[in-house]
């Protein structure tokens, strides 16, 4: 322990809530810069919504979403022109709090006519969405999945997902919704921490029943009864792969303001938790993403009015020791060195942990990292863990088990099961690096942000970028440029994005970026225009650079 703080630098910092936490200079530290942001419910809506603009059918698997109050008009019109169209058509919308967690202020609508204005929708912007009405049921019960899945490297991108999750239930039997069961939380909303106070939740012991269950016990049951459970996981892979694909982009320019190139700092990585609804066709539809998933291995249970004890659950334990634990296998900067593992524990963690085992430490890890919201300090040097039982990694591993996975499992040390994290990326990088056009639309807007640690582009660096890149003629001047330049960061700043920095943010860069492919390639569709004008790009900087480098020489 060093309740006075630590002067010398440790292996791994693991941090309660995000990237600045403390101040890191060196070493690894579980939280990228900026990936809270990233996944609040209108940036997370934003970026999927890019990629749904490029590779429509790619991105089908996230429901359709207008960002409250800015498309509060474009909503009301949008559905008007949709139900004139088809007046049978009764949709149901879910309202969503852009900074909300834990189903807090969610609820559901029939008409926009029905939004919410306590407080105000300027005071606290939100997402609505199309609500799937016909989700998979089982036992007649509505349940979510939450898969944990790792960011191990930005660049390059490397992503892994365990091979198990959570299921979590409804309370009460599902219908669709209609006029007289929409306020029903307990029958509409999966979230853990709504449903908990319902009478009717099961806390149990066994994985495969009660209201929260693996997923793999989901999966056992689907396949019984003939379903294509390989299918099933190879979907979810993919649309894992894609969310993240869809918020490398922007996570980037974060990461190059917190960590500029050539500079020393840490790297980063980062546990993500996916929530997944699978509809009664089977296919998977992305809820959201969590920056910070609760990794509680135990429930609180009223022993008597007022009085709680903390009770250990034997589903969160299965699943969330091993993903922590895998976690630090992974990043382990001394895989081959096998000494003992020293924990280096910030002032507020339990000084009993020092006196225990290595397992039951990580088990408490999981519970205090959450439960104090405190930041760890791990000097990780080798695994010398116990077993945790991995029974059902064959059903959930779609495909051949990953070379590295393989290799990792040879010279695992004596005891320790196999991975439970399945590398996903870049091990099919040559199915999606197809879809990774905006990562390269990144590379570029970074390139002429100029001042390092800015996340804004000014509007010199849009000029310069413009003219590096020949995208001025005859009929697009420089005074053109800078009427698009003001015209479309006017906007996106009256969107209440970040006002902390003047200039043109990422997203208004991106709509540029597409309005100028737009304009240069009118025949194509939009990901060949966007490409085909990367492509234009590069060449010249490429040209630019070379021509630099024989000048420095000269």
């Amino acid at each position: 322990q060093f309740p006075f703080g630590r002067r010398l630098p440790c292996d791994i910092y693991w941090h309660g809530v995000s990237f600045h936490d403390n101040d890191i200079f060196s070493g690894q530290v579980n939280k990228f810069p900026g990936m809270t942001e990233m996944v609040r419910k209108i940036t997370l809506s934003r970026a999927v919504r890019t990629m749904q603009y490029l590779f429509p059918l790619e991105y089908n698997f996230y429901p359709r979403s207008w960002i409250l109050p800015d498309e509060s008009s474009f909503f009301e019109k949008e559905i008007r022109v949709m139900k004139d169209r088809d007046p049978s058509w009764k949709p149901t919308f879910i309202v969503k709090p852009d900074g909300g967690c834990q189903g807090d202020g969610i609820y559901l609508i029939k008409d926009p006519s029905d939004i919410r204005l306590t407080g105000g929708l300027q005071s606290r912007p939100a997402v609505v969405q199309e609500y799937i009405c016909k989700p998979l049921l089982v036992d007649k019960l509505k349940f979510d999945i939450r898969l944990y899945v790792l960011l191990k490297s930005l660049e390059p991108l490397e992503i892994y997902i365990a091979k198990d999750g959570l299921s979590r239930f409804c309370t009460e039997p599902y219908q669709e919704p209609t006029l007289k069961n929409l306020h029903q939380v307990f029958m509409h909303l999966t979230n853990y921490s709504l449903n908990i106070h319902s009478g009717n939740f099961i806390h149990s012991d066994n994985v495969n029943t009660g209201s929260k269950r693996t997923f793999s016990s989901i999966l056992c049951r689907l396949s019984s009864k003939g379903v294509d459970v390989k299918k099933v996981w190879s979907d979810i892979i993919s649309l894992v792969i894609k969310t993240i694909i869809a918020l490398t982009p922007e996570l980037k320019v974060y990461y190059q303001s917190d960590i500029p190139a050539g500079k020393p700092g840490p790297t980063c990585f980062q546990i993500l938790g996916f929530d997944i609804l699978l509809m009664k066709n089977l296919k998977p539809m992305l809820l959201e993403v969590n920056a910070n998933p609760s990794m509680r291995i135990e429930h609180e249970q009223e022993l008597s009015p007022g009085v709680f004890e903390n009770v250990p659950s034997p589903v969160d334990e299965e699943v969330k020791v091993a993903v922590i634990r895998d976690t630090l296998r992974l990043v382990d900067p001394q895989k081959q060195k096998k000494k003992d593992i020293q924990y280096l524990i910030c002032p507020f963690f339990p000084s009993t942990l020092l006196n225990i085992s290595p397992c039951v430490a990580q088990k408490q890890l999981c519970l205090y990292m959450k439960f104090f919201n405190t930041t760890v300090f791990l000097c990780y040097r080798c695994q010398t863990l116990e077993h945790v039982s991995d029974t059902k990694e064959e059903l959930l591993d779609a495909g051949p088990p990953d070379r590295l996975e393989h290799d990792a499992n040879k010279n695992t040390e004596a005891g320790l099961p196999s991975l439970c994290l399945k590398q996903v990326f870049p091990k099919y990088a040559k199915q999606f690096n197809y879809l990774r056009v905006v990562d390269r639309v990144a590379a570029l807007f970074i390139r002429f942000l100029g001042v390092k640690g800015t996340t804004k582009l000014g509007p010199t660096g849009f000029r310069t970028f413009i003219r590096n890149c020949k995208l001025s003629n005859s009929n697009f001047s420089m005074a053109s440029v800078d009427i698009l330049y003001i015209d479309i960061t006017r906007r996106w700043n009256s969107m209440g994005i970040d006002h902390k920095e003047s200039g043109m943010c990422w997203q208004a860069f991106v709509e540029a970026f597409f309005c100028l492919a737009q304009k240069k390639y009118k025949s194509l569709p939009l990901h060949e225009q966007v490409a085909s004008l990367i492509d234009f790009c590069e060449y010249h900087l490429a040209v630019l650079d070379e021509k630099r480098l024989v000048c420095g020489r000269g």
